[in-house]
């Protein structure tokens, strides 16, 4: 299979692991995607992978019940160990080696993270699991994967969403919203467009990190995205 890139960051979003169901992890959502993330390994791709907690708790939620901030976002790092430690399973589940990784020190859960252990599992064709975001609050999941996306000089940062793209509006209530093949960061900001929060998307433009949203949810899709089938929407400095 030939490939277009060789080393991948790819942020998952808590939600989409909730399948189906309200709350909580979706078994078979989990699987489906470790069968592609899989796939794309046995094709040489190195593999880093970022997953946000919000199908279990998300920080500003709590904030705005009441929790203190700080607090409210540790809990929400630890929603993205559950997370990474459940896609982990199913992954070596199917004899895919990978290698859960803390932003905060948290052994035996997890290895803490430095990007020079990080690349040395990609290497060795584990799967990078890296998770707690940065590891300090009032910094969103999106932030921690375009830092860990840089660090581990990846060629691209692969966003895998709900929907196909990036639209004028929010394809879900706006039916008139036509979709971009290409966007740069700053017609994003311009354009006030919500892909990624503020932050993300200019450490993204300053360290010319491309990135390309697509439906993750439909099988097959992961494997069409490595060998440069046009899907989605790729962003550009």
């Amino acid at each position: 299979m030939e490939t277009k890139y060789k080393r991948v960051l790819l942020k998952l979003s808590g939600e989409s692991l909730m399948g189906a169901q309200g709350y909580g992890i979706d078994p078979q959502r989990v699987d489906d995607y470790a069968t592609q993330i899989k796939e794309i390994v046995e094709a040489g791709v190195q593999v880093a992978i970022v997953i946000g907690g919000g199908n279990i708790f998300r920080g500003l939620a709590g904030a705005a019940s009441g929790f203190d901030r700080v607090k409210g976002d540790q809990m929400g790092m630890l929603a993205t160990v559950i997370n990474s430690l459940a896609l982990s399973s199913a992954l070596e589940a199917m004899g895919q080696p990978a290698q859960v990784f803390t932003a905060i020190a948290m052994t035996p859960v997890g290895e803490q993270y430095t990007k020079w252990r990080a690349i040395e599992a990609m290497q060795q064709g584990k799967v990078a699991i890296m998770s707690c975001g940065t590891g300090n609050p009032f910094f969103t999941t999106d932030t921690g994967s375009t830092l860990r996306g840089i660090e581990v000089e990846a060629d691209v940062m692969l966003k895998g969403t709900r929907v196909d793209g990036i639209y004028t509006a929010d394809p879900e209530k706006d039916p008139t919203a036509t979709k971009f093949d290409t966007i740069t960061y700053d017609e994003i900001y311009n354009r006030g467009l919500k892909v990624m929060d503020m932050t993300a998307t200019v450490m993204a433009k300053e360290n010319n990190l491309p990135i390309h949203v697509f439906n993750m949810d439909v099988m097959g899709n992961l494997k069409k995205v490595i060998t440069g089938e046009s899907i989605g929407t790729i962003v550009t400095p």
